[in-house]
């Protein structure tokens, strides 16, 4: 089946093109961005599975023109995949929020998408973007079926007593004030190729997944599901992130507010574009850059390195002693993947869980999928690339095929 994955932001929107039954090779024919959609330079960038590229410069009003821009690119004679339109089997969409109306993956129609819209207020950042897209799409290519995948559906299994705050219990049932968790696609892929890669059935491990970017989320997945994660209402909270600010009192942002007389909006772009690690370091959200600066003698961005690792070891601790026990730990996402720095440090002194990192094989400054740990490790540490597109194309696969 052939299907293409959108990945809908407010400026812009990344793509592939998948053949799921493709026997040889990659899966992925094509894949490419739209960058700075109603803006001027708007830019789209593909290359294709036998290696060709191509950079289109334009005129992309809005979303609508973007799409048109990806199947004009996905048809062209030169650099395209397809002849025609109708070889598109499915759309497969990414939608951040959920809410707790959509515990699963979902074929698109008028009522989801009503639903959809009355779901904006819980992610007013990420919702009416990929509405856009799947607007967009549905005008464009009117027969095809459209799916939409939920970073918010792998955490619909946490239990009650994990996704409750303590609030009055009248703010959950008037306006859904709970834990929703995100970044969903990610934690069940890595934790469903951990299970292949230690063998074990997923029904017997306990696992923690650590998705670490600019971004960062991790997951208790106790027998294949998730049972609690960092990341709560919003993806706001939890981990230090690039700039966002994690984990913070809410008596201090109340505090903060009144000094600083900050309007709702101010303190919302204070806490999600000011702070985390570009706050703490005021150099940069960019782990790379942090650690450049620290092994130039940088205390601030030492200090934004050590609060970053030390909340990852922290949660490590309260998930393995919340799932009574730990067979595994798995790293993803860009700083997971590539900072062996971070694995490092996250890991120093884990030894009481039966964590043995073997140093040679975590050195290496590389996404590769691999074991980190020693052999004789109790607990397994792994490195494994997310691929939440592949998700979203087989969920788009099963729900059209079905």
């Amino acid at each position: 089946m052939k299907i293409l994955t959108l990945n809908c932001g407010s400026s812009s929107i990344k793509y592939q093109f998948f053949d799921t039954h493709r026997e040889e090779g990659d899966k992925v024919l094509a894949k490419g961005a739209v960058e700075r959609i109603g803006m001027k330079g708007a830019i789209l960038a593909q290359s294709r599975y036998d290696g060709d590229k191509v950079k289109v410069a334009g005129e992309i009003v809005d979303h609508g023109a973007a799409i048109e821009y990806i199947l004009a690119i996905l048809l062209s004679a030169n650099h395209g995949v397809i002849k025609d339109r109708g070889e598109i089997d499915a759309v497969g969409h990414r939608v951040v929020h959920g809410g707790e109306v959509f515990t699963g993956s979902v074929l698109i129609d008028q009522d989801v998408l009503s639903v959809l819209n009355d779901n904006i207020d819980l992610a007013p950042l990420h919702n009416p973007a990929n509405i856009k897209g799947i607007v967009a799409c549905q005008k464009l290519m009117k027969e095809t079926p459209m799916v939409g995948v939920f970073d918010t559906a792998f955490h619909h299994t946490l239990p009650d007593y994990a996704y409750l705050y303590g609030l009055p219990y009248v703010l959950y049932k008037r306006y859904f004030i709970r834990r929703y968790g995100f970044h969903g696609s990610s934690h069940y892929f890595v934790s469903q190729r951990a299970q292949e890669l230690m063998g074990k059935p997923l029904e017997e491990m306990k696992l923690i997944t650590c998705h670490l970017g600019n971004g960062s989320s991790m997951a208790a997945v106790d027998c294949g599901k998730s049972v609690d994660t960092t990341m709560g209402f919003t993806p706001l909270e939890g981990l230090l992130m690039g700039t966002r600010s994690g984990d913070v009192d809410a008596g201090a942002v109340l505090h903060i507010m009144g000094r600083e007389e900050l309007s709702l909006g101010e303190v919302n772009t204070l806490l999600n574009k000011h702070s985390g690690l570009m706050g703490i370091s005021g150099i940069s959200s960019d782990m790379r850059e942090i650690e450049e600066e620290m092994e130039g003698g940088n205390e601030r961005a030492k200090l934004a390195f050590n609060i970053f690792t030390y909340r990852i070891k922290k949660y490590i601790g309260s998930y393995a002693a919340a799932m009574g026990g730990l067979d595994g730990i798995v790293f993803t996402g860009g700083i997971g993947e590539n900072s062996n720095l971070v694995r490092r440090e996250v890991l120093k002194g884990l030894d009481f869980l039966g964590v043995d990192l073997d140093s040679t094989k975590n050195d290496p400054r590389s996404s590769e999928e691999r074991f980190v740990s020693g052999d004789d490790s109790r607990v397994k540490v792994m490195v494994i690339p997310t691929n939440e597109e592949l998700v979203i194309a087989l969920e788009t696969e099963r729900l059209v095929a079905n």
